[in-house]
């Protein structure tokens, strides 16, 4: 290994270093009380080495998503792509990539909505925010292709495909949160998976053509 692949090995390593510390101390504090300076002890780096590699805790809280996103926008480009599936069964595999995903990165939610409803945007590096762009839209545009082509097949109701992607991540996220704020009133009650389960089943059994449990609900309403 030549000098200038040791130094970029060695700067990526540090950069991971960074991001594992930061998410130790954000999990533990929540983003408004973290400051950099907590990160950097956690790290055993001073505070102007962390601003080497983020220019903000908003950039650095931001990066954390990165990975989270990419994890789940592979395996759901995997189910997409997945022939063996019905289309059906891959909104629902969908649903369980996107909870294993939220469990392995537990800050991925928050992360997210920091990024999307806070004044956060304009703060972030261009590239960073473009990578973030370029897998959330690859995400929603799988997600509508899952979707598009069960319509297609005469499986699924017409619709607008990325209309049902945003239904889908809407009922997720929404589920997250409202389940999430009830276990930490009281943790012993933790209904999220089988409440998220019995949501995407509600939301295919709406979406499927033909369906016989559909047809007699519009009849009697």
């Amino acid at each position: 290994m030549g000098t200038k692949e040791r130094k970029e090995r060695e700067k990526n390593l540090r950069r991971q270093q960074i991001l594992d510390s930061a998410k130790e101390i954000f999990l533990q504090k929540g983003f408004r009380s973290t400051v950099m300076e907590d990160i950097a002890k956690k790290a055993e780096l001073s505070t102007g080495t962390i601003y080497q590699y983020f220019n903000n805790k908003d950039e650095l809280y931001a990066s954390m998503n990165l990975e989270g996103l990419q994890s789940m926008t592979d395996e759901i480009e995997a189910i997409y792509k997945d022939k063996r599936l019905s289309y059906e069964k891959k909104i629902l595999k969908i649903k369980e990539a996107m909870y294993r995903n939220f469990l392995n990165y537990p800050l991925l939610l928050r992360v997210v909505f920091h990024v999307q409803l806070e004044d956060t945007l304009s703060t972030l590096d261009r590239q960073l925010l473009n990578q973030l762009n370029a897998l959330g839209k690859k995400t929603m545009n799988l997600m509508a292709l899952v979707y598009q082509e069960g319509v297609e097949a005469g499986k699924f109701y017409p619709g607008n495909g990325l209309a049902h992607a945003d239904i889908m991540w809407g009922t997720f996220a929404g589920l997250m949160i409202w389940e999430g704020a009830k276990r930490r009133i009281n943790p012993k009650k933790d209904f999220l998976k089988s409440t998220l389960d019995q949501a995407f089943e509600i939301f295919c059994r709406g979406i499927k053509k033909n369906n016989r449990e559909r047809r007699n609900f519009q009849k009697d309403s």
